[in-house]
């Protein structure tokens, strides 16, 4: 019988582990399966925090609805009745030292059409006049492989892109529009701009993808840690080790021996590395990998949760949080108003927020040396620039990401193709998995974690019937 290990029990390696099981109670082949994590606990960067009557996560704080409505992913689980959806509200800049509206109909500040663009309250008159050079500018070069910014600027032009468009989208993707590809992003906005000669016009006709009767994401109402334990007790025949890490792989005679803390090991046949790259990069421990490893680029992220004892109508403005955009007076980089976007987050609608301070922030070198309590006063103190609120907060929630944010720039793809391709030269049998490589979000590890699950069973399917 195979031995499939996974290293790494966040979400994708716990789907992965899920897929494999089915696969096996279907009768489809014959595995042991292992999964080695070295936290205590499941989950990765998903862990739901519940004080003082509120509910905090550590990391991403919910999930891309349109990324799962072809996927039976949360039915499988038996979690849709526990499915809340955000509130639907204004997003708002706060850009020269005022909360300014993001106008409505925009996908991450795009507008859906020229109404949309007119009504911005973010763009000068002249600023609009050169955005409309999109609508009869075609596109001759532009290909997925190129930068998602020059790209915008080339149709939408400079001031829409760098006071509306940028602030918001490189606060969802964690990195410089130049450094980032259309392909990494929105490979859609390149469809349309073919298809309809007009990346506003397309985005106008395709109004639907992108809103509907209930928020653009969903979360569960307990929080996204119940997506964590319902896998957990799914996972009957995958031998679970928490508190356990894995060190090193070594190949011989066409098995693997994975050292573990403490001195301990096992040998197995397969194995999905479900781990950010520096990790897989020290458990394989060869340089002719590392060069490929060291390309993938990342960035880093402190996340600030502060709730208070006062009503969250307390806000100044109907909607459900800012970005900040460069060169203003705050610390942080975004602020989401965390119980008017998520309701089930707060007892009796109290106000809890949540601030991030991103690496790309020209004050992050300072704050990443600040010790929790100095970040605790900095985001007050953001919070009183940008809201005027003055309480003292009642609870806290301050978590650090360092190193741990992919960022997919424009090698990203051909990086991580050749990464793989020498794996399979290599180490066959030994796969890669996760946000470092397939995508950030929640749905992407998913997936992630169900294509490295499909790949090992065929893998070892093929190997047992030869």
């Amino acid at each position: 019988m195979k031995t499939i290990a996974i290293i790494g029990g966040g979400i994708t390696g716990l789907t992965a582990a899920y897929h494999i099981q089915q696969k096996i109670q279907t009768g489809a082949f014959q595995a042991r399966i292992i999964l080695i994590e070295a936290q205590p606990h499941l989950g990765g960067k998903i862990q739901s925090l519940h004080r003082s009557g509120y509910i905090m996560e550590t990391g991403a704080d919910s999930i891309v609805s349109r990324k799962m409505a072809d996927s039976t992913y949360i039915d499988q689980l038996g979690l849709q009745d526990q499915v809340v959806y955000n509130a639907t509200g204004r997003s708002f800049l706060y850009l020269d030292g005022k909360l300014r509206p993001i106008p409505e109909d925009t996908v991450f500040g795009i507008p859906m059409g020229v109404e949309s663009l007119a009504k911005s309250e973010l763009i000068s008159a002249e600023g609009k006049v050169e955005a409309l050079k999109d609508l009869y500018m075609p596109n001759e070069t532009f290909t997925v492989h190129d930068s998602v910014g020059r790209f915008l600027r080339h149709f939408l032009g400079e001031e829409l892109v760098s006071r509306q468009i940028a602030p918001v989208l490189s606060g969802v993707y964690s990195g410089s529009l130049d450094e980032l590809t259309l392909a990494s992003t929105m490979p859609y906005l390149l469809d349309y701009k073919n298809e309809y000669g007009s990346i506003m016009q397309g985005l106008a006709a395709n109004k639907s993808k992108f809103t509907s009767g209930e928020g653009k994401f969903i979360s569960f109402s307990h929080g996204l840690s119940v997506m964590i334990d319902r896998l957990e007790g799914l996972l009957t025949d995958v031998d679970i080790h928490k508190g356990v890490k894995a060190e090193r792989i070594v190949r011989r005679e066409g098995r693997y021996r994975i050292e573990l803390s403490g001195g301990e090991w096992l040998e197995a046949d397969h194995a999905i590395l479900g781990v950010l790259h520096p990790q897989a990069k020290v458990l394989l421990g060869d340089q002719r990998l590392d060069e490929w490893f060291d390309q993938i680029a990342t960035n880093s992220l402190i996340s600030v949760y502060l709730g208070f004892d006062v009503p969250d109508d307390i806000l100044p403005e109907e909607g459900t949080g800012f970005i900040v955009a460069e060169g203003d007076d705050l610390r942080c980089s975004a602020c989401t108003w965390t119980s008017r976007k998520w309701s089930h987050t707060s007892a009796g609608n109290r106000l809890l927020v949540r601030s991030f301070y991103k690496s790309s922030n020209p004050h992050f070198p300072a704050l990443s040396h600040m010790d929790d309590e100095e970040l605790i006063r900095t985001a007050c103190r953001d919070i009183e620039i940008s809201l005027g609120i003055r309480d003292n907060p009642v609870t806290h929630a301050v978590t650090r990401w360092q190193d741990s944010m992919p960022v997919y720039h424009i090698g990203h793809r051909g990086v991580v193709d050749r990464l793989e391709e020498e794996l399979r030269h290599h180490y066959p049998g030994v796969l890669l998995a996760g946000c470092s490589y397939h995508g950030v979000g929640i749905p992407d590890c998913i997936q992630s974690g169900e294509r490295a699950a499909q790949l090992v069973t065929e893998l070892a399917g093929d190997q047992n019937r030869s």
